[in-house]
């Protein structure tokens, strides 16, 4: 039996529409002028592969690979039998490269397979490590609605005379007068004028925000309590930014269940996988011209597989 090892072809192509599936024995490839076994004087030279042997296939490769894919599968399939018959008239299978190749492949294919079934075996997460997770990380959880407003620290062309220093002045302004209980997109609109901004100043308000999604630097509005102002936040390639809270809750255990199971499998999977992740000691002298042609890849001397 030939081994058929296809790889690369996650490319994707036009979908069509729904058509009546064929049985499991009617045939979804036939392949002409090409027989893989010998037939009876007379009969058409052709190969025909079933559906049930094609989804085999598939099912090795990818389990689930949607339809796109199949196509791909199935014309690379082809051509590759043409190829491997010629290649075994040649002797090819016979070499010493093919047999090391084989072997690499073995191993390719094992270590495959066992990531496939470490990644099912991650999924099983229980409700109490679910449970255990979101009460460990209840502040991850908290859901805000801030009002967002931003100072540019440049002027614009518009704005003769409006120095950077000017601006911080500006942004130090609006953030008292935020404080104070001044409408945040009235101060919005005030600090696009300043800057010589044309054009209407953007609303304001940012609504299910979590801590997690604002940059490191800012996360101090996230500790404000409901109504309270931060103190302006600086970024040095963008502005000034001032946040108010106007509300927060916490997410629910139901809202956030998917959200931590992915957390918690892919936890699991990168603790299944660390064992196999043990330290390669290179020989300098042998690898030597492949460090120095690709410094950027440069390692130590001992290495970890990631």
């Amino acid at each position: 039996m030939r081994f058929l090892f296809i790889a690369g072809l996650l490319l994707t192509c036009p979908a069509y529409g729904q058509v009546l599936q064929p049985g499991p024995e009617d045939a979804v490839m036939t392949i002409n002028g090409f027989c893989s076994t010998p037939g009876q004087p007379g009969d058409p030279c052709q190969t025909v592969v079933t559906r049930a042997q094609f989804e085999k296939l598939t099912e090795a490769l990818q389990p689930g690979m949607p339809p796109d894919l199949r196509l791909k599968v199935a014309n690379a399939y082809a051509r590759m039998m043409r190829m491997a018959a010629v290649a075994e008239q040649r002797g090819l299978d016979k070499t010493p490269a093919f047999a090391e190749e084989m072997r690499y492949a073995r191993i390719q294919l094992l270590s495959q397979d066992l990531g496939r079934a470490l990644h099912e075996d991650a999924a099983h997460v229980t409700d109490t490590e679910i449970e255990t997770y979101y009460e460990k990380n209840r502040t991850s959880f908290e859901q805000a609605t801030l009002a967002r407003i931003f100072v540019p620290r440049a002027k614009r062309a518009a704005a003769p005379g409006t120095t950077e220093a000017a601006m911080n002045n500006v942004a130090a302004d609006l953030r008292a007068r935020a404080a104070g209980g001044a409408d945040p997109d009235e101060l919005q609109i005030e600090a696009y004028t300043a800057a010589g901004i044309p054009g209407t100043a953007p609303n304001t308000k940012v609504a299910n925000v979590r801590r997690a999604t604002l940059p490191p630097s800012h996360e101090a509005a996230f500790d404000l309590q409901p109504g309270g102002v931060s103190e302006v936040l600086s970024d040095p390639d963008g502005g000034h930014f001032i946040y108010k809270m106007l509300s927060r809750s916490n997410l629910s255990l139901l809202e956030v269940t998917p959200e931590i199971h992915e957390q918690l499998a892919g936890q699991h999977y990168r603790e299944a996988m660390q064992p196999f992740s043990g330290d390669v000691v290179l020989n300098d002298s042998y690898f030597a011209t492949a460090r120095t042609a690709a410094p950027a890849r440069r390692r130590p001397h001992r290495t970890a597989t990631p």
